[in-house]
């Protein structure tokens, strides 16, 4: 499955920020995170990119940081993952017919990429969703998944705007459905809650039935 190689040059931005972070903190990865989860599941959730001490430092998206925390705990409660997630990607988590991957592979500074780093980036999602098989449904953390989401599938924004539990149909049969993300501003601030992460999970459990 391609995927950038650790020292990917596409982003000028992006990789002096990991040339930056890799004197800066010697022990993080510091490189572009790949995919978590097995090619052939049927669910596939989309991020926004590595934070900076979370997946950036680990390598495994969503892990290290706060947003982790409600991801996986979700995922466990609804049977697409086991084990206990302790953000760090020793700890045993396994996922279960679900897939992990950011629209940015690599840690943008303030957690803010760029339009055009976000494009070149989309080959390798679009190329990742090529390579599952089983794929039906997709779970976009955020505006921008969204917007990456319908770019990897060759679609206008115009086709489908973000809002939280929206759905929209893809091309292929693939049900795209739509949350805010999992973020700790999201969260603390009340625009998401648990229970509204939940119920969005929750039915796409069932659709998957």
């Amino acid at each position: 499955m391609p995927s950038p190689p650790p020292d990917c040059p596409s982003c000028p931005r992006l990789a002096g920020f990991r040339a930056e972070n890799r004197r800066k903190f010697p022990d993080f990865r510091n490189q572009p995170v790949p995919a978590f989860g097995a090619p052939d599941s049927r669910l596939l959730i989309v991020g926004l990119a590595p934070g900076l001490r979370g997946a950036n430092r680990t390598g495994r998206p969503f892990t290290g940081d706060f947003a982790g925390t409600l991801l996986y705990e979700t995922l466990i409660k609804f049977g697409f993952a086991t084990g206990t997630y302790r953000a760090d990607p020793n700890d045993g988590l396994t996922l279960h017919d679900c897939r992990i991957i950011n629209a940015v592979r690599c840690v943008p500074p303030e957690n803010k990429p760029l339009p055009a780093e976000i494009a070149t980036c989309n080959t390798y999602l679009a190329a990742d969703i090529a390579a599952m098989p089983n794929l039906r449904a997709i779970l976009a953390l955020g505006g921008i998944a969204h917007q990456a989401t319908l770019r990897a599938f060759g679609l206008k924004q115009s086709h489908a705007k973000f809002a939280h539990g929206a759905t929209t149909t893809l091309p292929g049969g693939v049900t795209l459905t739509d949350s805010f993300h999992v973020s700790r501003l999201n969260t603390n601030t009340g625009r998401l809650t648990t229970p509204m992460f939940e119920r969005i999970v929750e039915h796409l459990r069932a659709a998957l039935a």
